[in-house]
């Protein structure tokens, strides 16, 4: 097993758990948001697949430009190009495969209900990823899963509210 650095490996839990609470959110309001507004399951799909590879992305380029600099300046030139590097495809890799999970049941022809379906997935896994942020980081467990379940949901309903405005 390989040993890291308390800061690198804080560093990358940091980096999966931003990703992955960000791509949840982001992605079931975004979703919920057009299918508010009426969008059909098509649609719907296809700006959650754009989504998810954007925002990946622009996640991973950003985490690993903002550790280069702050690596970069608190080393006065020396930065560990493998580090942010790596911390790049944590981010990336969470977010994507986080924005899977509310986009799943409007990828399922069958589902009659997706919007719910995806709501309720999405807020699962935001109580999940509190259980095991607070697990990794001993941290209290119940205290992280709720607040991570309570703030991530506060963001999904702002994203049903404002595509029930413009509907």
């Amino acid at each position: 097993m390989i040993k890291l650095q308390k800061d690198t490996f804080l560093m990358y839990v940091r980096n999966f758990i931003f990703g992955a609470e960000d791509s949840l959110v982001s992605t079931v309001g975004l979703l919920s948001g057009i299918a508010s507004a009426g969008a059909g399951r098509g649609a719907i799909v296809m700006t959650g697949i754009v989504l998810m590879c954007v925002e990946a992305f622009s996640m991973a380029v950003g985490s690993f430009l903002s550790q280069e600099a702050t690596e970069e300046y608190q080393a006065r030139g020396k930065v560990h190009i493998k580090t942010t590097l790596i911390s790049g495809v944590i981010m990336f890799i969470s977010y994507f495969i986080a924005g899977l999970i509310p986009l799943f049941p409007y990828l399922l022809p069958g589902v009659a209900q997706p919007f719910w379906i995806s709501i309720g997935l999405a807020l699962i896994a935001l109580f999940f990823l509190g259980v095991i942020s607070a697990e990794v980081l001993h941290t209290k467990v119940w205290r992280n899963a709720l607040r991570m379940l309570i703030i991530g949901g506060l963001a999904v309903a702002i994203g049903v509210i404002i595509g029930q405005i413009f509907d």
